[in-house]
């Protein structure tokens, strides 16, 4: 790899969400980045973050640019990067399965994911809701970024022509309902603390687990 991988989307919107992790990730210690992509959001946020250790992962091809932003960024709270994806077979969830943090509690405090249930396929989506349940503490806060359509309906034009591009490209892919995506927290303890509607029509929704 001769540069580091770049999305200039995490650059427009992570000073947006990150109020919303302040807010929601004050308490916690441990953060688990379901699917980092690039790393660019991991080290802006464990940036402001000092007190939260911030465990990246994704899909193994991901893993080399996301170690060259930690590398350049060379924060003491940003552990390498892990191997971790969403299986539908033949146990719906996460692989492989990721250890403890360190030095920390049976699971992770607090979740993280921008840009991911759109690029998923809905089995996908499904399978890492499922997952998150083995790798979360009884009191952890998810908080998830991104697109979402109401009851169905696409929120503006620009979304409804984002997720036309998705499915040209990927049938499996497209915007998700907010309210099918809450029943699949559900499904896993989590009660919606906060729905904040985010610049470019996005929102970060933020659940409590409550066991």
């Amino acid at each position: 790899m001769t540069g580091k991988p770049f999305a200039p989307s995490c650059e427009r919107n992570r000073d947006a969400i990150l109020p919303v992790l302040l807010r929601h990730f004050a308490g916690a210690r441990h953060v688990l980045e379901v699917g980092s992509g690039t790393g660019q959001h991991a080290v802006h946020f464990a940036a402001a973050m000092p007190w939260l250790q911030w465990q990246c992962t994704d899909r193994a091809d991901a893993l080399p640019g996301i170690a060259q932003w930690l590398d350049e960024a060379g924060l003491p709270n940003t552990p390498p990067a892990r191997e971790l994806a969403a299986a539908v077979a033949p146990v719906p969830g996460l692989y492989p399965p990721l250890p403890a943090p360190k030095d920390g509690p049976a699971g992770h405090d607090a979740v993280f994911s921008a840009n991911t249930l759109h690029i998923m396929g809905w089995p996908e989506v499904q399978a890492c809701f499922a997952g998150l349940g083995a790798l979360m503490t009884a009191d952890a806060t998810v908080v998830v970024y991104g697109p979402f359509n109401r009851e169905g309906r696409f929120t503006s034009p620009s979304n409804e022509a984002f997720d036309a591009w998705l499915k040209a490209r990927d049938p499996r892919s497209g915007i998700r309902d907010v309210e099918a995506v809450d029943a699949l927290a559900r499904s896993v303890g989590l009660v919606l603390l906060e729905d904040v509607g985010m610049p470019a029509h996005n929102r970060c929704l933020a659940w409590r687990r409550q066991r």
